[in-house]
């Protein structure tokens, strides 16, 4: 992904994208954030992480709080054009809780097809 690959992008209504943020040699998927064109912008310029927050509704560069920066390897747009990948090299923990990734707190169990309660199998 590059500057001129941002024309490519499709912003949601409010103006973003959601960025899945994935370590970029072992594919451990760290994070999902959100981001507009500036967001991006500063993120393929700088090679740090840059993203929106709905929250507070202003933008936070990974790492400038925590220490925990993310140093961008690469970037790809999906083939809708409206989610990014972010590869990256994840300095430290991904998630605010301190952990190294988002997605280690729950397994949600799968339904498989045939195997859930009152379903017939039907799918």
């Amino acid at each position: 992904m590059t500057l001129s690959s941002l024309s490519g992008v499709r912003f949601n209504e409010q103006g973003l994208v959601p960025v899945v943020v994935q370590q970029w040699d072992t594919k451990e998927v760290l994070m999902l954030a959100w981001a507009d064109e500036e967001a991006l912008r500063r993120t393929l310029t700088t090679g740090r992480a840059v993203f929106w927050s709905r929250s507070r509704a202003e933008y936070w560069r990974k790492g400038d709080t925590s220490g925990h920066v993310q140093h961008v390897r690469g970037a790809r747009l999906d083939c809708d054009g409206d989610t990014v990948l972010l590869l990256v090299d994840q300095i430290g923990a991904a998630c605010h809780t301190g952990t190294r990734t988002c997605f280690d707190a729950v397994d949600l169990e799968p339904v498989v097809a045939g195997q859930a309660e009152g379903d017939g199998g039907a799918r």
